[in-house]
């Protein structure tokens, strides 16, 4: 008998992902819900979209180090970020809209409520967004991000990291996660990071360093894989 071509549902692995409550990210001790969740109904709002802004989805907006519109390339080490989002079973997701959002290569986000005392880009807007071709693959060209100073204890600071949302058919189908880099003696002291409690878990918040990703006397190249569902699942915040 043939095997069934629907794989077996896979439980989601709660410690895979950060809780809404962790100690070593105390913000999250004044924001984390204290009662049970209360379960809005879906309507119609909720169950269309994405809605991919006031205009479509172009080839340009993947590239962060350009797409400010200025005319100047952004200041930093150009990379390129390139990966495949992939369903549990290693199936790929295509037309999957993902955006990406990071500080500029100083450690400051280009937005009001930013007041690092460092200097802002303005030749980089910090978004990006693409859609996942028929493989499920993305590429983003960008700069490196910088560390920067947060108020979560004494001395804090975040290690380089990238934002990345992605959307499924519907609004209510995002995952917000977050790429970091290899080797950064940032990561073991970071309460946001720490706060996934499968060690191993972690580590595939990590991308991988791939030269055959760069670009010669361009830019170098990080390899990040987003698994939705499974062993091999990608951490997400907010589940």
């Amino acid at each position: 008998m043939a095997e069934p071509l629907v794989s077996r549902y896979q439980a989601l692995d709660e410690l895979a992902h950060p809780p809404y409550l962790s100690p070593r990210y105390l913000s999250s001790l004044h924001r984390a819900p204290a009662q049970p969740l209360v379960i809005i109904p879906q309507t119609l709002s909720e169950l269309t979209g994405p809605v991919f802004g006031h205009s479509a989805v172009r080839p340009e907006d993947a590239d962060l180090t350009t797409n400010a519109g200025t005319g100047s390339p952004a200041l930093g080490e150009r990379i390129i970020v390139a990966g495949r989002v992939l369903e549990e079973d290693g199936r790929p997701v295509p037309n999957a809209l993902i955006e990406i959002w990071q500080c500029n290569a100083a450690g400051r986000y280009p937005h009001v409520r930013d007041t690092h005392d460092a200097p802002l880009d303005p030749n980089f807007s910090g978004a990006g967004r693409l859609l996942t071709d028929a493989d499920g693959r993305y590429q983003f060209t960008t700069i490196k991000p910088g560390a920067y100073p947060w108020r979560n204890n004494y001395n804090a600071w975040r290690p380089a990291h990238i934002h990345f949302s992605l959307f499924g058919p519907a609004f209510l189908t995002r995952l917000v996660t977050q790429m970091y880099f290899p080797g950064d003696p940032l990561l073991p002291l970071d309460g946001i990071f720490m706060s996934i409690p499968d060690p191993s878990a972690r580590e595939r918040l990590v991308s991988r360093f791939a030269p055959e990703l760069g670009r010669p006397h361009l830019a170098l190249g990080y390899r990040f894989d987003i698994v939705l569902r499974g062993r091999e699942e990608t951490p997400v915040e907010g589940l």
